[in-house]
């Protein structure tokens, strides 16, 4: 972890490189916006604010946005985006501002690069307008392959139990460019960061980020298809620790993580912090005979600890799932950096609770529990929740994302009572499961009808499971292939567990079974 004193250079002649602050004039500056997600009305409906000259480019439109877009009096593209667009091309930017579901190799992008046009993404943007109310709050960062909302929501919850007003923010679903212009201002943003996001972030000049703290919470292939190779994809994890101020934290059982903070050039004074479910050495948050102990934000770290809870507390909070309480020790590792006193944290963590589609606690019955963590959309949030259960019925399968499952099905066979697989990308299912599990009974659903899979996944689990067994829905891939969102893909399992045990089930509000 090498040291970097960060310093604004506002005084190049670029006018773009003038651009820093909320109040600096960004009036008249041409500016398109790609994509008309939730971050690119954000990037539109600011730079509207700002004065720009604003067109932005899609190739599709919300209804409800496109009007507002009208209403704010910014042009709108829509079309086929396989080539840049004569509205574009006429529009003639200075600036592209990129939504995260754009491709590096999109052609959009590569006409920008061939013109010789920057391009931003909504963080950099937000993160030079940061100052509109008052002075600019500081930023915490949290990015990974899993856990990225779980974490920023606790960490949150505990910055705001020691008395800080906070968002969290980014890729969680509230773009950064809305809380920088909250007109009540923050003490602190907790701001989740995808890889997409990251991909596109300077390391150094007036666009790069300075964060007060950071943190990859763990690192798996993912997301190949987008990056175009596995390197590339850890190439933009890792930028979340560039110019950290006070503390890097980083995942001992993820030596990766580790080697990141290494290569990280950070500001003079950073710490590299560890976290992870054993004994904590000095400078770590860990585990000793069932305490959460921080070893790392105290004077006499080599010869005490401070306790934050206990693993009874967090079993009693449905919290106790063992990759839950690794991104329980990130998130306080976190708010203590931010001088979060131990109480606070201790009181957060009290009245958390996971998110829908998380681990989460369906039904009851018959001794068999049934679990949504449709969540799970890659291999590494997979593995984690199998390993939190030991005996499983697995539905599985979805959009994999360029992603082999070999390795997942082989590591968790022997816990397997059986597996029901659904999606569009059934073939690598299956043939993952003939591989390493010839043995195992395996149902494939073949329905191209949506509101068919989840009724007849949930029969087939049913036929699988006994006593003792948890049915868990943890695909290990997208679910853009049969359903809107992980979100919709949990609930229609859900109301299907529901139909199929005919009302009667016992619902429990743990997210954790094995609590």
């Amino acid at each position: 972890m090498s040291a970097h004193s960060f310093d604004d250079p506002t005084t190049e002649p670029d006018r773009l490189n003038a651009l820093t602050s909320w109040h600096s004039d960004w009036s008249g500056l041409r500016v398109a916006v790609l994509g008309l997600g939730m971050t690119g009305f954000a990037a539109a409906d600011t730079l509207a604010e700002l004065g720009a000259q604003v067109l932005v480019v899609a190739g599709r439109a919300p209804d409800e946005r496109a009007r507002l877009l009208e209403v704010l009096g910014v042009p709108l593209v829509t079309a086929d985006l396989d080539a840049a667009p004569p509205a574009l091309v006429e529009h003639n930017p200075e600036l592209v501002i990129v939504s995260p579901g754009f491709h590096p190799d999109h052609p959009l992008l590569l006409w920008a690069a061939e013109q010789g046009i920057p391009v931003w993404g909504d963080i950099e943007l937000a993160w030079r307008l940061r100052d509109k109310v008052g002075p600019a709050a500081p930023w915490i960062l949290v990015t990974g392959t899993n856990g990225k909302t779980t974490t920023v929501q606790m960490t949150a919850t505990m910055l705001a139990a020691g008395g800080h007003r906070v968002a969290p923010c980014g890729n969680i679903g509230v773009p950064v460019l809305d809380a920088i212009r909250d007109p009540q201002g923050w003490d602190v943003l907790v701001v989740e960061l995808s890889s997409y996001q990251l991909h596109h972030l300077p390391l150094t000049g007036p666009g790069a980020l300075v964060p007060v703290s950071s943190v990859c919470l763990n690192i798996a292939d993912d997301h190949i298809d987008w990056h175009g190779s596995a390197s590339a994809y850890r190439d933009a994890k890792a930028k979340v620790y560039s110019n950290t101020t006070v503390a890097c934290v980083y995942n001992k059982a993820d030596l990766a993580t580790m080697r990141m903070v290494e290569d990280a050039d950070v500001s003079d004074g950073a710490r590299a912090i560890g976290f992870g479910l054993g004994v904590p050495g000095p400078s770590d948050l860990g585990i000793v005979d069932g305490i959460l102990c921080d070893r790392a934000f105290l004077e006499d770290r080599f010869d005490s600890a401070i306790e934050l809870t206990t693993i009874t507390d967090l079993a009693a909070a449905g919290l106790a799932a063992p990759h839950v309480v690794a991104n329980i020790l990130a998130a306080a590792a976190l708010a203590r950096s931010f001088d979060v006193p131990p109480e606070a944290i201790r009181a957060a963590l009290a009245t958390f609770s996971l998110d829908a589609h998380r681990i989460e606690v369906v039904a009851i019955r018959d001794g068999i529990s049934w679990v949504d963590d449709s969540k799970a959309t890659n291999p590494h949030a997979a593995d984690a929740s199998l390993a939190a259960f030991d005996s499983v019925v697995w539905l599985v399968g979805g959009l994999l994302k360029g992603v082999d499952i070999g390795d997942l099905v082989a590591k968790h066979a022997g816990r397997l009572r059986g597996a029901v697989v659904i999606g569009v990308e059934r073939e690598e299912v299956l043939a993952a499961f003939r591989r390493h599990a010839p043995a195992l009974r395996v149902f494939e659903i073949d329905s191209d009808d949506t509101g068919e899979v989840m009724p007849s996944a949930v029969v087939l689990a049913a036929s699988l499971a006994t006593a003792g067994d948890v049915v868990l829905l943890a695909p290990a891939a997208a679910s853009m292939d049969q359903f809107a969102s992980y979100a919709e893909r949990g609930s229609k399992f859900a109301q299907a567990v529901h139909d199929y045990l005919g009302g009667g089930s016992h619902e429990d509000s743990s997210s954790y079974p094995g609590a």
